[in-house]
């Protein structure tokens, strides 16, 4: 299959970090990886990652006729209850206001307290209406102060043990091998290998 003939996928997202991310992990699959040809225009309101992820998807992939990928993730705090999960991108108005955010909700908290993992969930929705789901976590703990100038979002806050780095002070190789969107992509990705092995029988 030539470039020219390759099916498309539509990462159905406005944000151009992650977009690249995606695109990075997802590179070498017989498809054209494309960012959204306009603005989806469609709310995070839902009370699950996977209802938000796979409304994006559906939307997308209705609207231009061909596959899409769309994915929400939150921060989930163990000692505030799970705070501020699914609600993570409302909490505030900027990445920096919502570091302050949490940072403030958990000062006077020992380490051990600031126990945290990063979730993701991935909506793979195809032309007809059928979805495929991935999801990936990594653990880790929320520091003391914002840390690196990589990444986004809670990235400065979120220290990865194993790493001994927070997520935004790795190298965009590292956080690909070892971050929750990295972990729900690369399944996304034999997700995506099989259907266009079995469906375009490439």
């Amino acid at each position: 299959m030539g470039s020219r003939d390759k099916k498309k996928l539509i990462i159905a997202t406005d944000n151009i970090g992650k977009f690249r991310e995606i695109a990075k992990i997802l590179e070498g699959l017989p498809l054209e990886i494309v960012p959204l040809p306009s603005p989806l225009n469609v709310e995070e309101k839902e009370e699950s990652y996977w209802d938000n992820a796979s409304r994006k998807a559906v939307e997308a992939a209705l609207r231009w006729g061909e596959m899409a990928l769309a994915d929400d993730s939150g921060l989930e705090v163990e000692s505030l209850g799970g705070f501020p999960g699914v609600r993570s991108k409302r909490v505030g108005e900027t990445d920096e206001e919502r570091i302050r955010i949490i940072l403030r909700m958990l000062e006077g908290r020992k380490w051990e307290e600031r126990k945290a993992l990063f979730r993701c969930v991935i909506a793979i929705a195809m032309p007809e209406g059928r979805l495929e789901r991935a999801e990936g976590i990594v653990r880790g703990y929320i520091t003391y102060e914002p840390r690196g100038k990589g990444g986004f979002g809670y990235d400065p806050i979120f220290f990865i043990p194993a790493k001994g780095k927070t997520m935004a002070e790795l190298s965009v190789e590292e956080k690909n091998e070892i971050s929750h969107r990295g972990i729900a992509l690369r399944k996304a990705r034999e997700i995506l290998g099989k259907e266009v092995r079995t469906s375009w029988k490439i």
